[in-house]
């Protein structure tokens, strides 16, 4: 499948309602890491799409190729001291098109200086997608350590990288 550039914004109130039901998806692919089951009414605990998308602090992003939306991510302390890439999603379809790296490299390019982002051990892919995205900002300069999901016992630590990402 041939993938038209990418479009990387900021998202604006009238992208809301994508940027939600790309949540759904990433709610449910986080599922075969973190588990959990949708709530009662089919959706996931928007918590955190909520405060990306209203709170000052964080900025969300949406990826479209043409007309059609590909993925969000969604910065916390975007103007903190250390800036944390709290969610990130491509869509199935345009996966392993190069196009998470692409994007990734716009959103962090975005906010130079200390990054930290979590993923999964389990998420093989996103492992290997993690560690590719810290060697290309920082060479050999990055950290990994493994620290327990908060309120979530019952799961897995998260792997956390950080780096710096120098301004260009």
């Amino acid at each position: 499948m041939s993938i038209s550039p990418v479009i990387v914004r900021p998202v604006e109130a009238a992208d809301h309602p994508t940027v939600e039901r790309l949540w759904l998806m990433f709610r449910h692919d986080m599922a075969d890491f973190q588990g959990g089951l949708p709530d009662p009414d089919g959706t996931y605990h928007g918590d955190r799409l909520s405060t990306a998308l209203d709170d000052d602090d964080w900025t969300a992003y949406l990826f479209t190729s043409g007309d059609r939306p590909v993925g969000f991510a969604f910065v916390r302390a975007a103007a903190g001291p250390v800036r944390v890439l709290n969610s990130f999603f491509v869509v199935r379809g345009a996966r392993r098109s190069g196009i998470g790296l692409r994007v990734v490299r716009d959103v962090i390019s975005r906010h130079p200086g200390p990054w930290r982002i979590a993923f999964q051990d389990a998420n093989a892919a996103g492992v290997a997608f993690w560690r590719r995205v810290a060697t290309e900002f920082a060479g050999e300069a990055w950290t990994e350590e493994r620290r327990p999901v908060p309120n979530r016992p019952d799961v897995p630590p998260d792997v956390w990288i950080s780096f710096t990402a120098a301004e260009i």
